[in-house]
């Protein structure tokens, strides 16, 4: 699947979101949980994402990634907001400096090539991320303008998500009857609609793609990113409104 935003927007999406992460954990109170990922509290946000910068920019350069420390160990080391910033600054630098053939290992379905793959992955994981940490420094989910996520990264975000994931394996949504609903930013052109059957499927439609779909999420794009994230509800359904808790209760993405 084609990016829509260039490498250098996902690498600037990657920085800023990584820069606003560490500044919305240092804002936290110690030992708070965070909302949106109630397992953890920011630490242990932060943990991760340090985690998953260095994982990433060894995919990128072609090491090996299992002498990395886990983020279990990342959790008690006190110096862990250096070592954070230290890998955001790696991994935006792995991907600059990676020529445009790289060859790495990708995990979406129908990815693009692997630099790309890897600069638009990161942009996405560290801004939903950065929201998580937002929500922990608020303690409550944010708002869709308080997350002040690009409408053109939300689109873009939305494509790999729909395209990306949930393309994989089968459909969670699926429960013997196929059908369909659309995914309908009011402030972009593009839509998607989402066929549900055994394996979920994604096309590119238009306002008229709404005839015959049980449902249409309506909202600005920065929104539906959110909310298909499972990270806000600042949308609109038209049609079946259980379409959206059926997506919260099954749709989830964990790293493994």
């Amino acid at each position: 699947m084609p990016t829509s935003l260039s490498l250098d927007q996902h690498l600037t999406t990657l920085a800023d979101s990584g820069t606003r992460l560490a500044a919305h954990v240092a804002a936290t109170p110690k030992g708070r949980k965070v909302p949106t990922c109630p397992a953890w509290d920011a630490t242990a946000l932060m943990a991760h994402q340090a985690m998953v910068h260095r994982w990433a920019t060894a995919q990128v350069r072609g090491e090996d990634p299992s002498g990395l420390p886990t983020q279990t160990a990342l959790r008690r080391r006190r110096t862990l907001p250096r070592y954070y910033g230290e890998g955001l600054d790696g991994i935006v630098s792995a991907l600059r400096e990676a020529p445009s053939d790289l060859q790495a290992m990708t995990f979406l379905n129908d990815a693009p090539a692997p630099r790309e793959f890897w600069a638009r992955r990161q942009a996405h994981e560290t801004t939903m991320h950065m929201v998580d940490a937002l929500a922990g420094s608020l303690d409550r989910v944010p708002s869709t303008a308080e997350a002040a996520v690009d409408r053109s990264v939300a689109i873009d975000g939305i494509d790999e998500l729909l395209r990306g994931f949930f393309t994989r394996g089968r459909s969670k949504l699926f429960e013997g009857a196929e059908y369909a609903f659309v995914v309908a930013p009011d402030d972009d052109d593009r839509h998607w609609v989402v066929d549900v059957a055994e394996r979920l499927t994604v096309r590119d439609g238009d306002r008229a793609s709404v005839d015959g779909a049980v449902a249409t999420l309506n909202g600005s794009a920065a929104a539906l990113y959110l909310a298909l994230w499972n990270r806000g509800s600042d949308v609109r359904v038209e049609g079946d409104g259980a379409i959206v808790d059926r997506w919260r209760s099954t749709q989830q993405v964990r790293w493994s």
